[in-house]
């Protein structure tokens, strides 16, 4: 599993290949079986292939063209009723001030991350993307404003290599016993 670590890019350039199905479905149970907090599996997953809402979500996504050459977006989903039950009109967006919503981002990052990882094993690329607005990336595809969007992943088969980016060395992060 660290070699998968080690040599996961973020991929901007895809090969015009399509993802087989089993593949997509195997990313996802990757993230299925991801730990929350209290089991509450806030996560959903939009499986995006179609050419006209990548390029809706590549326009709102501060029009990153290079998305385009993904042949598949996943968009991953907080569902923050996973944690408040009550409340007819709830809407969060970037600025709610929720604990909640909080901890159905950190749980749902974890389940991403789950997936990524498992990417790179099966050997495709991807890229993480989140520079978009609630406002904007939600009506595209009818995402309640009571659903958080946390991020698109491209997925699709590298047609680049990336260097690795500097990483600090341990002893620049470990800490032991107090700060």
């Amino acid at each position: 599993m660290l070699n998968q670590i080690k040599t996961r890019r973020s991929i901007r350039k895809y090969i015009d290949r399509s993802v087989e199905e089993e593949k997509i479905l195997q990313l996802i149970e990757s993230a299925r079986l991801a730990p929350s907090g209290s089991n509450s599996q806030p996560w959903h997953f939009i499986i995006v292939k179609s050419e006209l809402n990548r390029q809706k979500l590549s326009n709102v996504s501060h029009n990153q063209k290079w998305m385009l050459s993904a042949p598949v977006f996943i968009v991953c989903v907080a569902d923050i009723r996973s944690r408040i039950k009550d409340g007819d009109n709830l809407s969060i967006d970037e600025n709610s001030p929720h604990p909640e919503l909080k901890q159905i981002i950190r749980d749902t990052t974890i389940a991403i991350d789950h997936m990524v990882i498992e990417a790179e094993n099966l050997g495709l690329g991807t890229c993480w993307v989140a520079w978009f607005t609630q406002e904007e990336i939600r009506p595209i595809l009818n995402i309640p404003s009571d659903k958080y969007v946390v991020s698109i992943i491209t997925v699709g088969y590298s047609d680049e290599m990336p260097k690795a980016r500097p990483r600090k060395k341990l002893d620049e992060i470990i800490h032991h016993e107090s700060w």
